[in-house]
């Protein structure tokens, strides 16, 4: 790309299962700590699954008008606080209709959903006016852009697990174009709740290690059963260079490149041998002008499903070849869980802090590695490494693939 598109992070905001803000998230991710658990924010008594990576002691009071949290679903109220920190870490002086952003959620406010149709059958009271404007997927973006006045584009992502990688590619298009000057990447996801704890656990994608929540999640292990629903938010600033570089801005690292497609296959399954996911890494790293050798570390999809797992490193055999066996390969799904749109910026996150910091995070629980994996995955302890080039992938329902390549920033 040219000097003038260029586009790099100045900002970041995260709230995870193992911790709200980005150093606390990061310094845990580290530190190998899990954040699955039992789930607590309903009733899981009854459910064949009870266990998920929550955000706990989040007070939404400390990121969000007191007024104004009655009118946010969870996930919103995610996506907010984790917009808020990437905005103030910026340091950035808003241009109202030269900023814009991207909201990236898998499934909206159903949570909300589902309990509001709960009460309504219990008690048949009126529903609140609040209840539309609260489960609207879109309501997290108009949230965020009246509390920071952003009157730039403004869209909202549905393409499930692809969707926080999906709205930093999108937001990348927008600054390449000049529609905008900065652009604010968020992703929010909160879907705990029986109907969709049900579903995903009768088509069996779900861990049912109800025993021993804190090794459920084992992306490339042997003993993996199933994926561990987690939740939370993420959020990146981005700018073009020049505009970054005018206002004195310290910058993060840079995005190179970043891809979408769809396998055009299956509404849940991958390509028997994983050629969508494989064709999308090879088109991010195309866009980023990047060759294969030169990428130090892939932060995976990685969602611990038996089939999942195993395509996905199929699909980095192909495209990284016989530099793929020396190539670190983790999935921080192990210490969070699968946060849906969430998880796009997060693991991001994790990549740029593991090229400034010289560490790359691991894949926790996995004491048996699967051979029919066959990669180096960074097993149960982070482990120093200097890189300047990181990739992470997204893959979700409906043949969703998505990639980004990020490097250390250099003038």
């Amino acid at each position: 790309m040219s000097e003038r598109n260029r586009v790099v992070i100045t900002g970041m905001g995260a709230v995870t299962p193992i911790g709200t803000g980005v150093e606390v998230y990061w310094n845990n991710l580290v530190a190998g700590k899990c954040g699955i658990d039992r789930l607590t924010h309903l009733d899981v008594s009854g459910l064949p699954v009870q266990i998920g990576g929550e955000v706990r002691d989040f007070d939404p009071t400390k990121f969000i008008p007191r007024n104004q949290v009655s009118k946010m679903a969870r996930f919103t109220q995610f996506a907010y606080a984790a917009a808020g920190e990437a905005l103030a870490d910026s340091g950035v002086t808003i241009d109202p209709q030269r900023t814009g952003l991207v909201m990236g959620t898998a499934m909206n406010g159903v949570a909300e959903i589902c309990e509001t149709q709960e009460q309504y059958t219990k008690t048949g009271k009126k529903i609140s006016p609040r209840f539309v404007p609260k489960v609207l997927g879109n309501m997290a973006a108009c949230q965020i852009a009246m509390a920071h006045d952003i009157q730039g584009p403004s869209f909202t992502l549905n393409t499930a697990c692809s969707s926080g990688i999906d709205a930093i590619t999108l937001s990348v298009m927008l600054l390449r174009a000049g529609n905008a000057d900065v652009m604010l990447a968020v992703g929010g996801e909160s879907i705990a709740c029986a109907p969709v704890i049900s579903s995903l656990a009768t088509s069996n994608a779900l861990s049912r290690n109800n025993d021993d929540p804190r090794h459920a999640s084992c992306p490339f292990d042997t003993k993996r059963d199933g994926f561990v629903m987690g939740e939370g938010g993420g959020a990146l600033v981005l700018e073009t260079e020049s505009h970054a570089l005018a206002r004195g801005a310290h910058i993060y690292g840079e995005i190179l490149g970043c891809a979408n497609n769809n396998d055009a296959y299956h509404i849940t399954s991958p390509r028997p041998h994983g050629e969508g996911g494989a064709h999308c890494m090879a088109l991010a790293l195309a866009d980023a002008g990047v060759r294969p050798e030169q990428v130090g570390y892939v932060n995976a999809h990685g969602t611990s499903t038996p089939v999942g797992d195993v395509l996905e490193c199929d699909a980095i055999r192909t495209v990284f070849g016989d530099y793929a066996a020396q190539l670190p390969v983790s999935s921080t799904k192990g210490a969070t869980g699968h946060l849906m749109g969430a998880g796009g910026i997060t693991e991001v996150i994790a990549c740029v802090l593991g090229i400034r910091d010289g560490v790359l995070p691991p894949t926790l629980n996995v004491t048996d590695p699967d051979p029919a994996c066959g990669l180096d995955c960074v097993p149960l302890a982070a482990r120093p490494k200097e890189y300047d080039i990181a990739m992470s992938n997204a893959f979700g329902f409906g043949g969703q693939n998505a990639s980004v390549v990020v490097g250390r920033y250099r003038p």
